[in-house]
């Protein structure tokens, strides 16, 4: 990499060795692996092969791939939006963008000549904008009037103005009047407008209690672990888990900690209704895959992979 020998006198050297870690294919599908020696120093160059994955998920990663190697790893950026930079300080993740930014803490390097694009004012989206943006990706990201999904959804129109304006803001989406109508569209693939909206993302799931089973008397969706046991080849777990909108109804019944195995079911209490994604009798897929993001579990990233596969085949 020229840009390290101009700037900073690092000599890059491509080591002819191959690659034979002890990784999860995952990995090597989202990643081309180069090692290198850095002024003498050994790393390995780990760069996308498609859009980059939430900086939580790309933290366990780097760390993955490094551990394997048994020297640092190091991620490398074609560009790189402010967010993306500062996330990826802040997780202490060593990162090269050609001709803009260097980050190698192992060498006690850091330098900033530029980001891409303007700082993002959006932080997280409302849970009203992630239910929509969920919805359109499940439709294909072709063309939606935003009228068609607040009916879908059961939004009001201030909520549905809301969400959509917040999405606009994010540059995930395109929006327009036709008549009165307004248009939602996107000119990339569903999978690439997921992948890209990570960042922006909320955790579906707000809090976890535990309730007697007795005390469910209505249909609830299976989530967490449950629901991937159905949507994959996962075991499912000891303890059902079940996902609800409503809070405060459980509160007299529910406990914060697991007390009784054997008749206590776990009850995710959710952001927004699980049921408007639903299609069967679990959650749907990707707001399952969002609730998961942060478990360090092999088998449970795996068994992910697996049910996203499924959907983007679709």
């Amino acid at each position: 990499m020229n840009y390290l020998n101009r700037v900073l006198g690092i000599n890059v050297e491509y080591s002819d060795a191959e690659i034979h870690y002890s990784l999860p294919n995952f990995i090597y599908e989202r990643y081309r692996l180069q090692e290198v020696f850095l002024d003498g120093i050994k790393a390995v160059f780990v760069s996308p092969q498609g859009p980059l994955d939430s900086i939580s998920s790309v933290k366990k990663h780097i760390e993955r791939i490094g551990n394997a190697a048994g020297f640092p790893a190091v991620l490398i950026l074609n560009n790189v939006q402010y967010r993306q930079k500062e996330a990826l300080l802040q997780n202490h993740i060593p990162f090269v963008v050609d001709g803009k930014q260097i980050y190698l803490p192992f060498l006690a390097v850091y330098l900033q000549e530029r980001c891409d694009g303007p700082v993002q004012k959006t932080e997280k989206l409302l849970p009203s904008a992630q239910l929509l943006l969920l919805y359109f990706i499940y439709h294909g990201c072709g063309e939606l009037a935003t009228s068609t999904a607040a009916e879908e959804l059961g939004f009001t129109p201030t909520s549905i103005s809301r969400a959509s304006r917040q999405l606009d803001e994010t540059g995930l989406v395109k929006t327009r009047k036709k008549g009165i109508q307004k248009i939602i569209s996107a000119d990339i693939a569903p999978k690439d407008l997921f992948f890209s909206a990570k960042e922006y993302f909320c955790d579906p799931v707000k809090r976890v209690v535990y309730v007697a089973r007795n005390s469910i008397h209505e249909d609830l969706l299976f989530s967490s672990y449950s629901a991937l046991s159905e949507y994959s080849m996962l075991n499912p777990p000891a303890v059902p888990c079940f996902a609800s909108k409503d809070i405060t109804k459980w509160t007299p019944v529910s406990t914060p900690e697991l007390i009784d195995a054997g008749n206590q079911f776990a009850l995710e209490l959710w952001r927004y209704d699980p049921g408007k994604l639903s299609e069967g009798n679990c959650v749907d897929p990707l707001s399952l895959a969002l609730s998961l993001q942060n478990d360090q579990d092999e088998r449970v990233e795996m068994a992910v992979e697996e049910m996203l596969e499924k959907i983007w085949r679709k």
